[in-house]
């Protein structure tokens, strides 16, 4: 694993999309990373470092953490799904080194650029038809060709990074570590008698689907800027079954985090990309996307990733908004 280029806080430009292309290969990868044509409108814009991505969770697979070389992910930088059927997913974006350039922090910003808007076949095919139907190609339908090795508790390196890269300080290496290994015996508890087991071997955040086969559904008809709160885990825990699924979506560790918080209302969703097949999904029941609230990697060893949950509408409560 190499040193990386940037660290966190570090400001970068985009480098212009001429200079861009000329280090992608026939596919539109750089090192089996694609360069998407929704990163087009951030070329020549200067952007600051949000996080050095050396690991990411892998979601497709669900191995754990994937090591990943010469990724970072910028402030502000999501994928807003234009050139992919409309996804709603806001993914975070990964830049290669060879696609930034660093600035001089006491530079003043130049005038933003004008948006740029090239023919999508310039950057490599992001959609194909097969005989089962269209199938998109994105960074994260490709992301474990970029990734291909694994990243385990063990591996002091990766804690190293962290700190050395200014993804997380002591503080956030430690706890990761503690809820590793907290999760790692809750495994290994779940051979022993109920008695002995701690909380019945569940991981910490204690989701615990209760539902059945059959979850229940709740509609808020909630719009954009409405303030709500998350409900608590036991109120959630009796929507999902024993896969923690909601009618097919998830509720992770991670989401349960946010238990009690309010949040706004950003957007609706009604449509994303699966990640393992590259297929539009169309939802029956629409979820939402809550401002702010996005994966921090706390119970997944500081992965950066950064990804944004969908909720149910079940799993929120409408309150009175105070302004």
């Amino acid at each position: 694993m190499t040193d990386a280029t940037f660290r966190a806080g570090d400001r970068v430009e985009v480098r212009p999309v001429a200079e861009i292309m000329a280090t992608l290969d026939a596919a539109g990868e750089l090192d089996s990373m694609p360069f998407m044509p929704e990163m087009l409108r951030f070329c020549g814009r200067r952007m600051t470092v949000q996080k050095v991505a050396h690991k990411i969770c892998d979601v497709i697979e669900q191995t754990g953490l994937r090591r990943l070389d010469d990724a970072y992910i910028l402030t502000g930088a999501r994928c807003d799904g234009s050139a992919h059927g409309g996804c709603e997913t806001a993914c975070t974006l990964f830049w290669r080194s060879a696609w930034l350039r660093p600035v001089d922090p006491a530079a003043a910003d130049p005038v933003p650029p004008e948006p740029v808007t090239l023919p999508i076949v310039g950057i490599g095919a992001t959609v194909r038809e097969t005989p089962d139907g269209t199938r998109y190609r994105c960074q994260a339908t490709e992301i474990l060709r970029a990734a291909p090795g694994h990243v385990k508790l063990k591996d002091l390196d990766q804690y190293v990074r962290d700190v050395r890269t200014g993804n997380a300080g002591a503080f956030a290496v430690l706890r990761a570590l503690f809820f590793g290994l907290f999760n790692r015996w809750q495994k290994l508890s779940r051979r022993l008698p109920r008695a002995l087991r701690i909380r019945g071997g569940l991981e910490w955040g204690w989701v615990d689907g209760r539902a059945g086969r059959t979850t229940p559904v709740a509609t808020l008809d909630l719009k954009p800027g409405e303030l709500v709160r998350v409900k608590t885990i036991e109120e959630i825990n009796a929507t999902l079954n024993a896969g923690k699924l909601n009618r097919g979506m998830g509720f992770d560790e991670e989401m349960s985090r946010f238990c009690g918080r309010t949040a706004r209302v950003r957007s609706r969703v009604a449509r994303c990309l699966d990640e393992r097949t590259g297929q539009m999904m169309e939802m029956k029941t629409p979820a939402v996307i809550l401002e702010g609230l996005f994966c921090e990697g706390a119970y997944g060893a500081n992965c950066p990733r950064a990804y944004v949950p969908f909720w149910r509408e079940i799993w929120l409560d409408r309150v009175d908004d105070p302004s």
